[in-house]
């Protein structure tokens, strides 16, 4: 019979084989622009850019999501901050970018760029009450389309009614499914806040 140690031995050997093996791996080409940033900016072998995932205080490392991937960026009292004035003040799953020094190994943050509120003029805006009254009328004769370009674990919590689920990250797949070939009707898109 194996003792409980040998076989605790064996296991913690396993898990940091595997652990090796997906720390290397993880590091093996990683993308550097997550697929929505990707409408304006190209990939740049010194910045990441994609969404806050969090920040250590503790540990110094800003997570940064491009894709599936999770960058972890230390930083220092050096870094530069813009769009924001402290790094407490971004909120998850916000735009950002990171300049970094070093390799994907070992990156080093030297700036953080928080993308900008969208500018919307005011006669594209639709308020709560024109919203209100185009519901009550139902996309029919209302002559319009309602498009929820949240993530599509968003949708599922809850939308507003017609609503088509048309993830902004989808935006190149979808679109010639979704938008209307007629340019008539009126296009309504929201989001979970400005972006």
């Amino acid at each position: 019979m194996v003792s409980r140690r040998a076989l605790a031995f064996v296991l913690i050997a396993i898990i940091n084989v595997i652990g090796m093996g997906a720390y290397e791996l993880s590091h093996a080409q990683k993308p550097t622009v997550a697929a929505p940033c990707k409408q304006c900016h190209q990939p740049a072998d010194d910045i990441v850019r994609g969404t806050l995932v969090g920040v250590s205080d503790q540990f110094k490392t800003i997570q940064l999501s491009a894709g599936k991937v999770v960058w972890v960026i230390k930083y220092g009292d050096d870094l530069k901050l813009q769009g924001v004035a402290k790094l407490a003040d971004i909120p998850k799953e916000k735009e950002i970018g990171v300049r970094f020094t070093g390799d994907e190994k070992n990156p080093y943050a030297i700036s953080l760029s928080v993308k900008p509120a969208a500018k919307v003029a005011p006669e594209k805006l639709v308020s709560l009450e024109e919203m209100v009254k185009l519901v009550a009328l139902g996309p029919e004769k209302g002559n319009f389309l309602l498009f929820d370009s949240r993530p599509a674990p968003k949708c599922i919590e809850g939308q507003i009614p017609y609503t088509i689920s048309f993830p902004y990250d989808k935006f190149d797949t979808l679109k010639d499914k979704l938008l209307p070939k007629e340019k008539d009707k009126l296009l309504i898109f929201y989001c979970g806040g400005v972006t």
